[in-house]
């Protein structure tokens, strides 16, 4: 899996938004993701995230407007990880950024900022002992996070709109 959009074809029809007009993509039967929950994780080991499926789905989800499916991928690693240590605590501050993305769509400027504000912080703390953890410059994410906070973006796209990328930044692990 990489982070480059013309090697999938398995995208979902649409980024949830809550009270938008597409249905939940896990509770509702005609959801994109209906029976399809993937709860397989193994926890990363050694810092090995190339060969994690679910942590590098997210990093596509999130880079290509999905928010809501980065949190879900990046949930189900939180989880394999046992919700404790330095890659939970990332992956929690990832969550929270595709929380705020969600936030964005749903016009909520002080969602934006809570959630954001939570990320800087996760991020700024495994920093000062891993400044770099799954491939990710956490200062670098850091600064986005808080860039974000202080400044919620606008949606620029109705919430009839499918996908929509709302942040200019991308998550790139190397």
């Amino acid at each position: 899996m990489t982070n480059d959009a013309s090697n999938r074809n398995d995208w979902p029809a649409y980024s949830y938004v809550p009270g938008g007009p597409f249905p939940h993509p896990v509770s509702d039967p005609s959801g994109h993701s209906f029976g399809h929950r993937d709860s397989s994780s193994m926890p990363i080991v050694d810092d090995n995230w190339q060969n994690c499926s679910s942590f590098l789905e997210g990093i596509d989800l999130f880079n290509h407007g999905y928010y809501w499916e980065s949190h879900e991928a990046w949930e189900t690693q939180w989880h394999a990880e046992g919700r404790k240590g330095p890659h939970a605590d990332v992956l929690r501050a990832l969550i929270k950024l595709g929380a705020a993305g969600v936030k964005v769509r749903e016009g909520q400027p002080g969602g934006v900022t809570t959630h954001a504000s939570r990320a800087r912080d996760l991020l700024l703390e495994v920093a000062k002992t891993r400044p770099k953890l799954l491939g990710l410059s956490l200062t670098k994410i850091a600064a986005f996070a808080d860039q974000i906070a202080k400044q919620p973006p606008a949606s620029p796209v109705e919430r009839h709109v499918p996908v929509a990328v709302v942040f200019d930044f991308r998550l790139e692990p190397k």
